[in-house]
């Protein structure tokens, strides 16, 4: 038997109209309000998928392209892969050192204990 992909399909029923989607609200808010790096709070977490370890910082408050080069940048100097969502970014493997060195050359600010 093959893996495949998981299915993530969410029904539910509702006695007046059959059946429909049931929709979860989005876990986080995405901000308008555009901050300069040394006005950001970054905090990280670290989270388990597939049984890999990933490092999550944020939440930015930047452009998208800003964010998109900045993550470029972070995964070439790194060597790692990732992704932005939400406001967050998110880097394969456990690399909250290194990432805390080279956001703080870039002027990023963190939460005390981060």
């Amino acid at each position: 038997m093959s893996r495949g992909k998981k299915l993530d399909i969410f029904i539910g029923a509702d006695i007046d109209d059959s059946w429909s989607e049931i929709q979860s609200p989005r876990k986080t808010t995405i901000s308008n309000e555009i901050l300069e790096p040394s006005k950001h709070f970054l905090f990280f977490k670290k989270e388990k998928r597939r049984g890999k370890t990933v490092t999550l910082v944020g939440e930015f408050h930047l452009p998208s392209n800003d964010s998109e080069a900045t993550l470029k940048i972070l995964k070439k100097k790194l060597g790692c892969g990732g992704t932005f969502k939400d406001g967050w970014m998110e880097l394969q493997g456990e690399l909250k050192d290194k990432l805390r060195a080279l956001l703080a050359a870039e002027k990023f600010r963190f939460k005390n204990g981060h």
